[in-house]
């Protein structure tokens, strides 16, 4: 086991690179620069707008070819520097993830939560009780789980729920966990139930299948006739069986929170990471796209990691050598 993770620590570099060099060539691709943003906001029309392009670009180094440019950014982030923001306040990278990466995290945490305590039980209880009407309630609702978008579902709920649950027009002024516990979870619990919703469809939909399938099972109908009691069947022969794949759907699922986080902090105007990807995509703050990418990339590689670690706990057969 500790060479396998070993191994799969080492992986991490390279995949890394990978995924920093991809997003460094798809970041030159987009239209417009940061120095655009600026001769817009600031620079008046009687100053030489050119002349003020080809020294900033000169003292940014865009004038060096792409890989250059790549491999300057990629030898300082190994020294801990992914540079400092264009726009704004004019922080350090490392100062701004660090103020943003406990929000992203937090609603992505709780999202899990939400869904896997839905999805779990659910399943299996209509794996269960298959073709009863309970089932074909559970498996209406996984299909609109799946249908219905979550940006709509949160516009739905600031403009109608919001109201009857006492909560405060938008935009929320953030309170951190620091700060006040109840207020943090008060304004994080809807938007982590919305995350929740849409992750609970399809690892219900997963879980009641692969019950499904383990219930037909041989071994299940052995321990049936040995006499168990249906709760240990359940529980001891089926249910862990069919969790190795809805393990690997979670942890696929990890880099559709972050995703869906994007859309959530917009809307909810939470200051994670999403949200200043946005404002970074828009203002073409290079630095801050790539060092919000490196987070969202290891967090989606330890998530998948964690996973695989866990094949092993719940079935003892699984051994890493």
């Amino acid at each position: 086991m500790r060479q396998y993770i070993f191994r799969r620590i080492l992986l991490i570099i390279p995949t890394m690179i990978g995924v920093t060099m991809l997003v460094s060539l798809l970041t030159q691709l987009l239209p417009g620069d940061f120095i655009d943003v600026m001769l817009a906001d600031h620079v008046g029309a009687g100053e030489d707008k050119e002349k003020i392009r080809a020294a900033w670009e000169e003292q940014l180094g865009w004038n060096d070819p792409w890989i250059v440019q790549y491999g300057n950014w990629l030898w300082n982030a190994l020294q801990g520097d992914l540079g400092t923001s264009f726009i704004g306040s004019f922080q350090t990278v490392v100062e701004e993830i660090q103020h943003r990466v406990p929000v992203t995290l937090e609603l992505g945490v709780l999202a899990l939560i939400v869904g896997v305590a839905i999805a779990l039980p659910v399943g299996i209880i209509s794996a269960i009780k298959q073709d009863s009407a309970l089932d074909y309630v559970i498996r209406g609702g996984a299909i609109l789980a799946l249908s219905v978008p979550g940006f709509w579902l949160a516009v739905l709920t600031i403009r109608i729920i919001f109201p009857e649950l006492g909560l405060p027009p938008l935009p929320l002024i953030y309170q951190s966990p620091d700060e006040n516990l109840g207020e943090n979870l008060r304004q994080l619990y809807v938007p982590s139930i919305i995350l929740g919703i849409g992750l609970a469809g399809p690892v219900m939909r997963l879980t009641r299948g692969e019950m499904l399938e383990v219930l037909r099972q041989d071994y299940v109908r052995t321990a049936r006739a040995k006499g168990l009691q249906e709760n240990a069947v359940i529980v001891r022969h089926a249910m862990r069986n069919a969790l190795i794949p809805v393990l690997t759907l979670i942890g696929l699922s990890a880099s559709i929170l972050v995703g869906g986080s994007v859309i959530m902090e917009s809307i909810f105007t939470l200051p994670g990471m999403g949200l200043r990807m946005i404002t970074a995509l828009k203002d073409r703050d290079i630095p801050v796209v790539m060092g919000i990418m490196v987070v969202i990339a290891l967090v989606v590689i330890v998530a998948n990691l964690v996973i695989d670690i866990a094949y092993s706990l719940v079935d003892p057969r699984i051994r890493y050598n």
